[in-house]
């Protein structure tokens, strides 16, 4: 089994509703963003996936979420932008380019503090 991760970045404000502490207000992130593929077979260059399309589909998706307020995304309007929702944003988005290959994406919110998701 071979894996490959890529990390990349992205800023935001966002606030969680109907939460009951300070993530209720407005504030915001430097979230530090990992996606990783796996798979058994490599092509025939001997790469599982080239990581310069893997940074270019990644970066797509949080040009979508840069210098924004998450809330006012049309995605986050529905689901509260926790660290878990954007996970599950960015492996929904990626998939289907990378269907076979998706392992995980993980989100860090701050040094100590990442939420996973995978299926």
């Amino acid at each position: 089994m071979y894996k490959v991760k890529i990390t990349d970045s992205f800023s935001s404000a966002h606030n969680l509703r109907e939460y009951e502490g300070n993530c209720e207000r407005l504030h915001g992130h430097n979230w530090q963003i990992e996606v990783s593929l796996k798979g058994e077979q490599l092509d025939e260059l001997g790469m599982l996936v080239d990581f310069r399309e893997l940074k270019k589909e990644v970066k797509k998706i949080l040009s979508t979420l840069d210098h924004t307020y998450l809330n006012d995304h049309k995605y986050f309007s529905r689901v509260n932008p926790t660290s878990e929702n954007i996970a599950h944003f960015i492996y929904k988005k990626l998939k289907p380019k990378f269907s076979d290959k998706m392992d995980k994406v993980t989100v860090w919110e701050s040094n100590n503090s990442a939420a996973e998701y995978y299926e």
